[in-house]
């Protein structure tokens, strides 16, 4: 059968059961998984992490290691079953007819060879295609996956590639073969915002392009609006509810959906009026699932002796497009109730400026040659002329792409670097020429941090009450241990983890209880300044709902500064008093929330807004994919720093763009841009996101 006479569904999971088998028990980590997959759909796969979109995907691929095995349950796939193949037949459909594609590029690239080398691999193994011909299909498909100069990447070593152009790359040696069917496990979670918006436009391409049916995971559900056809969204193990988008979307018809879409910030939701409202309790353990519905312990609509007792099959919901759920009551809910929001918050009075820049500057001289050192010297300009005022009680969010200095300046703001020229005032004090070491201890437990990976800030051999101590020992806090232990406690109190937690050793804790210890040791001195550099990007979207959620609080009571550094703008919306937008060094927009997110934009922020995906359907959103990847900070373009990707650039007279750095100009009641378009252009700019009924 070759691979066009098929016409039936492409994928058919029916009961699949996968456990894990280790030397003391069976662990399940999928039960009872049925989803199909014809030709040329999408299927997302959405869920927390640990709920088994991966498992799946490795199933279908049968790539399940030596402790993981079917249990029960059948892969179709084109209509045979995959577990009955032998090791030849499966070799013969991976990598020719299913595809995958993984989360971290770099896993999927050998180091030590070029990329037309790999990418001309595909064919000649899977086709016997000559070498001249594999040739020309590798920059055909390097073509296709819109790479800029396909001639010279292909002669290119994948560490010479940015994190956008080598996924990309692991896109095009995916389609190589043109697969019947591709699977994305996470292929944007490592990618910018802009570079997201880019691939996800990419992949939709080609699989109407080639034909290819899709099994998209991914734990976030606006990208699988924007790349799906249908939706499954699972927990624990389980598939909860399948069907349409419109209908999951819509008229979503479980518990746990409901759940998910309360603790995500879409437009409308704001920290103080309409705050999120997190899940309740944790996941559940493999081994520690309960009885019935593994989602009622957390569940608002719970029912004992319902509930929780025998299996619970998924259900069809009559009318709809192959939509169903697994729950007992979801037929006696009432799911177009208005939805219980989160108790509306006072909004906190901003107080005095506690923290200036001004004109703030961080330059590095590297060797031009920076393998061997020798060479002429360059100077990457990291951060360029940075100005802003941040006060009391205030969270001004940082947004830009990798690259473009948040880091640089939170790093001369610790103490971790100091600055090349300007200023850094802390309540009047200079501060910008003081390194770590020699700063006192007032100025080090006034500006603290949050970092974004708490897996990496923890001492894996400490308990968590001892790494708070030891913040508060540096501090000077408590005459005696026994108040050091004393604060320790209440701290814990302040970021609502149970007090027996100071014993446990961070592997105990999940990723949110570790976040919590984080901001606990940052506030273990009273922080002014709290820098929380990307702090909920590795956490799930229920979690991230509850650490945002628990920030604000602290903020409202300890009166903190929250310099809030994302690239995730649905959350900066939420959380943010004051925007400030960041491109290749230079502050380039800067205003309150409601300034930013409205025309007139920077065009980097307008295209910084389209990129964003959103999980509702009545929005509307202009798409504005950015060509090519943000310039290198060691060899800036001449004149604006954004012309080289800018849309409106045409709308300037006299090439101004190429030659001048813009200057920053004062819109209306203190809203900053730096952009050389004339006043009537800014005027004409549209919204980028529009509701429906608007």
């Amino acid at each position: 059968m070759t691979k066009s006479d098929y016409d039936g569904p492409i994928l058919e999971i029916d009961k699949l059961s996968i456990s894990f088998f280790t030397r003391l028990r069976e662990i399940p980590a999928v039960m009872d998984f049925s989803c199909v997959v014809q030709p040329g759909e999408a299927m997302g796969l959405v869920g927390e992490s640990g709920c088994g979109k991966s498992t799946v995907a490795l199933g279908v691929m049968q790539d399940l290691g030596v402790n993981g095995r079917i249990v029960g349950g059948s892969i179709k796939f084109k209509g045979r079953d995959l577990n009955a193949m032998s090791q030849e037949e499966l070799r013969a459909i991976r990598g020719s007819e299913i595809a995958m594609i993984y989360q971290e590029p770099m896993a999927s690239l050998n180091p030590a060879m070029k990329i037309g080398n790999q990418l001309m691999e595909v064919p000649m193994i899977h086709e016997g295609t000559s070498a001249a011909d594999a040739y020309q299909m590798a920059l055909e498909v390097v073509t296709d996956v819109k790479l800029p100069d396909p001639e010279r990447i292909l002669k290119s070593y994948p560490h010479q590639l940015s994190g956008g152009q080598q996924q990309r790359i692991v896109i095009a040696m995916a389609l190589m073969s043109k697969p019947a069917l591709l699977i994305l496990d996470e292929p944007t979670t490592a990618l910018d915002v802009t570079v997201e918006a880019g691939i996800v436009q990419l992949v939709k391409d080609l699989g109407k392009k080639y034909g290819t049916s899709m099994l998209f995971i991914s734990h976030n559900l606006g990208l699988v609006l924007e790349t799906c056809d249908r939706i499954c969204v699972m927990y624990s193990g389980e598939a909860v509810e399948t069907g349409s988008i419109e209908d999951v979307f819509d008229k979503m018809q479980h518990p746990y959906t409901q759940a998910l879409f309360r603790s995500i910030p879409l437009p409308g939701a704001d920290k103080n009026t309409h705050p999120l409202v997190a899940i309740p309790g944790n996941f559940p353990l493999p081994h520690e699932r309960p009885s019935g519905c593994n989602f009622g312990p957390r569940c608002d609509y719970f029912e004992a002796g319902r509930c929780d007792t025998g299996h619970i099959r998924m259900d069809e919901i009559a009318g709809d497009d192959r939509h169903g759920s697994r729950c007992v009551k979801f037929r006696e809910i009432d799911w177009d109730a208005p939805i219980t929001v989160g108790e509306a918050k006072e909004k906190a009075e901003i107080g005095k400026v506690v923290l200036k820049m001004d004109n703030l500057k961080k330059y590095y001289e590297v060797a031009a040659n920076a393998l061997f050192g020798g060479g002429d010297k360059k100077v990457v300009k990291a951060n360029e002329t940075l100005s802003f005022e941040a006060r009391e009680s205030e969270t001004l969010a940082i947004v830009g792409e990798s690259g473009c200095g948040k880091s640089t300046f939170a790093k001369v703001l610790m103490g971790l670097e100091t600055a090349t020229d300007g200023e850094i005032l802390l309540d009047g004090n200079n501060i910008e020429d003081i390194p770590i070491q020699d700063r006192g201890t007032d100025i080090v437990s006034s500006i603290q941090m949050v970092f974004q990976n708490p897996f990496d800030t923890l001492n894996p051999s400490m308990t968590v009450g001892r790494q708070i101590v030891r913040a508060l020992e540096i501090f000077g806090i408590g005459a005696n241990d026994a108040e050091r232990q004393q604060r320790t406690l209440e701290l814990l109190d302040l970021v609502k983890l149970p007090r027996e937690f100071s014993e446990r050793m961070p592997r105990q804790l999940s990723g949110g209880q570790k976040q919590r210890v984080g901001i606990a040791r940052a506030f273990a001195g009273g922080a002014r300044i709290v820098v929380a550099d990307e702090p909920v990007s590795a956490l799930d979207v229920s979690v991230q709902a509850a650490v945002t959620d628990l920030l604000m609080e602290i903020q409202r009571e300890e009166k903190t500064t929250l310099l809030f550094i994302s690239h995730d703008l649905s959350i900066v919306r939420y959380l943010a008093d004051r925007v400030m937008v960041m491109y290749l060094g230079h502050v380039v927009e800067l205003g309150d929330t409601d300034q930013v997110f409205s025309p007139p934009y920077h065009p980097y922020t307008e295209a910084l807004l389209s990129a964003v995906p959103i999980a509702d359907t009545s929005v509307q959103k202009q798409q504005i994919v950015l060509d090519g990847d943000i310039p290198s900070a060691m060899n800036p373009p001449t004149g604006c720093p954004f012309q080289t990707r800018c849309r409106w650039k045409d709308d300037v007279a006299d090439g101004l763009c190429d030659i001048d750095v813009p200057p920053m100009r004062t819109l209306a009641d203190g809203h900053q841009i730096k952009c050389h378009l004339p006043a009537e252009v800014l005027a004409r700019m549209e919204p980028v996101i529009k509701m429906a009924a608007e």
